[in-house]
């Protein structure tokens, strides 16, 4: 991308009334991000989805000005950035409506031919959630994936610190410009991830950590994975607007179950009787749903442990769904004798226990 481009992309995304989409927009219309002002209003509201409201401030010398000092800077720092457009562009981000039009990078990022997931939960992680976090990374490490998070207290930084303590690259998404860090405190990783990965972010260098920062950056850690694991969340949190956007990318979402009562399971446990997302108890849930391929040597860090102790009830719907395959909640009453509320708890008892999973389409089947 040329200078004009760069400086283009920058007014557009300094415009209030434009985002990502009308961006998109408008330089999918024009051909060219520079192309765009050089464009005349008249055109450009020909455009399905843009009126004149969009279109207030386009030619305000102003968002020039305030562009052009950015890229003062980009240029004077030598920040890395990739545009929606470019081929090392994360993937799966061009397929989101919303994503945004650049991203400034650093580290050593690659992407190439990698698989990708996204780690996010409390920033109160508690005991029974950082074990998990480890142990989760642990095994699918053989796997060789990205792992993707906030860079924030609790769930995230313990994920991208297990990923760099096993080998794996490590991506953490920003909710504010590359010259500062939030929190302060995790300043101290910056050069272990930047060596095993590295940093996005959309926000320009005089950015603050803002509230709606956070939010908006939730989209780019759904967007950019094939899938998104809440390894712990209180009953609200980011981390379950993480998990909607995942949803709403028809991204894959993953939640680790907790008892009832914990605070900090209530979210990942409405996740799952919500079917908002899979429930995961070890990595081979994940492993088994995405359908990636285990190497053989390693195969075996990755199986489920089984449990035994099933009654008369869970032993006749695994000796069931052993025999018959998967099967949906209502077969599985029908054929069982059973009512309806007794299968759906028993199931529920039965994952926890590992040895069933639900799959796409409200079927399960025995592990």
């Amino acid at each position: 991308m040329d200078e004009n481009d760069l400086i283009a992309v920058l007014r557009l995304q300094n415009i209030p009334n434009i985002g990502d989409v009308s961006a998109k927009k408008l330089i999918d219309y024009c051909g060219s991000p520079s192309a765009v002002f050089a464009d005349t209003r008249q055109h450009l509201l020909k455009i399905d989805g843009i009126g004149s409201y969009t279109l207030r401030g386009l030619y305000d010398a102003q968002h020039r000005k305030t562009a052009e000092a950015e890229y003062a800077y980009i240029q004077k720092n030598q920040i890395e950035y990739t545009y929606f457009k470019d081929e090392e562009h994360p993937k799966y981000l061009k397929h989101c409506i919303d994503s945004p039009t650049l991203l400034f990078k650093r580290g050593n990022i690659d992407l190439t031919g990698r698989k990708i997931i996204s780690v996010v939960g409390t920033r109160n992680i508690t005991s029974y959630g950082t074990a998990f976090c480890e142990k989760f990374i642990e095994d699918i490490a053989p796997l060789n994936p990205i792992i993707v998070s906030g860079f924030a207290y609790g769930v995230d930084i313990t994920a991208q610190k297990a990923a760099i303590k096993h080998g794996l690259q490590t991506i953490g998404c920003l909710a504010h410009g590359l010259n500062q860090m939030y929190p302060k405190i995790h300043a101290k990783y910056i050069r272990d991830v930047e060596e095993n990965g590295g940093f996005y972010t959309e926000f320009w260098s005089k950015s603050q950590p803002e509230r709606e920062h956070f939010l908006k950056r939730n989209r780019i850690i759904a967007g950019m994975s094939e899938a998104t694991v809440v390894v712990e969340s209180a009953e609200k949190g980011g981390s379950l607007v993480t998990a909607d956007i995942a949803n709403s990318y028809n991204r894959d979402v993953f939640a680790v179950p907790g008892r009832t009562k914990d605070r900090y399971s209530v979210g990942c446990n409405n996740l799952i009787k919500q079917q908002k997302a899979h429930m995961m108890t070890s990595a081979a849930d994940l492993i088994y749903l995405l359908n990636w391929d285990i190497p053989e040597k390693k195969a075996q860090s990755v199986q489920k442990q089984l449990f035994v102790d099933l009654d008369a009830t869970e032993q006749s719907i695994y000796d069931y769904l052993l025999k018959d395959g998967k099967q949906l909640m209502d077969s599985i009453a029908l054929d069982c004798q059973l009512p309806i509320y007794k299968v759906s708890s028993t199931l529920l008892n039965m994952e926890m226990k590992g040895v069933v999973r639900p799959l796409p389409g409200k079927l399960f089947e025995a592990i």
